[in-house]
């Protein structure tokens, strides 16, 4: 089992307080997704549980260990992280592109492994880009390319996944693939997290809910616990409408409220 856990964690960025005192526990074989309103330290979060943030005050660990004294290239094969702002700047093949997953294990492209070829065939199948490994990445719309790079994430195979707003560019079919890509990895043993604004998408697939506001933890728990009237109206600033249905939670901003 792969745990990840913060304690006491504070990120201080200029002059500002991005996370405040987080103690979190993440264990494998469970999807996360954390939420909150803009500016609520997701993002520092993410880095943070990534190794790419060093934390001004309490730390994270890897199984018990310190992040911060894995070395790079063990991080790299342990953690992949996939950037919201992710981009393709070079027209590579998507197979290549997907294949430089594969680099922390010291494969490359040209080179693969029978472990990394068949990692790689399989993630470009995952994401639902079978038949586009010769098309220049380049020359793909926005979310195609978003789902080949998390194919490139996939294909590194690492016990830990952190990925960033990976449904903001997609259609409604390819958000729903993404999800399940993402939750059947979980349920395959990985450690999976993700950022999302999608309140009922997030309700529907996740297995535990990380609520910030503010740099500050307001609840780590199942989506029906955090999923409340009361929490959003206090969090998010909104009036919501929840019902449960065949599929899940299904979460409704109605309106936002007037400032207190």
């Amino acid at each position: 089992m792969t745990a990840l856990v913060t304690r006491e964690l504070s990120v201080r960025l200029g002059h500002q307080n991005a996370l405040a005192g987080i103690d979190l526990a993440l264990e494998s074989g469970r999807f996360t997704v954390v939420i909150g309103p803009n500016g609520a330290g997701k993002t520092t979060l993410l880095r943070s549980l990534a190794g790419l943030l060093s934390p001004t005050h309490g730390a994270v660990l890897l199984n018990d260990a310190p992040l911060s004294r894995l070395r790079g290239s063990e991080r790299a094969k342990t953690i992949a992280y996939l950037a919201q702002s992710g981009s393709i700047a070079w027209p590579l093949p998507v197979r290549d592109v997907v294949a430089l997953g594969r680099l922390p294990h010291e494969e490359k492209p040209d080179a693969l492994s029978p472990v990394g070829r068949e990692a790689v065939a399989g993630a470009i199948a995952a994401v639902g880009l079978k038949g586009f490994e010769t098309r220049p990445a380049t020359e793909l719309s926005g979310g195609e390319r978003a789902r080949v790079l998390l194919a490139r994430a996939l294909a590194t195979q690492a016990p830990v996944l952190l990925v960033d707003e990976p449904v903001a560019s997609l259609d409604p079919r390819h958000e729903l693939v993404v999800l399940e890509v993402l939750k059947a990895h979980a349920a395959a043993g990985a450690l999976v997290v993700a950022i999302m604004h999608n309140l009922t998408l997030a309700a529907r697939f996740a297995d535990e809910i990380v609520l910030l506001d503010g740099g500050r933890l307001q609840a780590h728990a199942p989506p029906g616990e955090v999923f409340t009237e009361a929490q959003l109206a206090a969090s998010f600033g909104i009036a919501a409408h929840i019902t449960r249905e065949a599929g899940g939670l299904v979460v409704v901003a109605e309106r936002p409220l007037d400032p207190p």
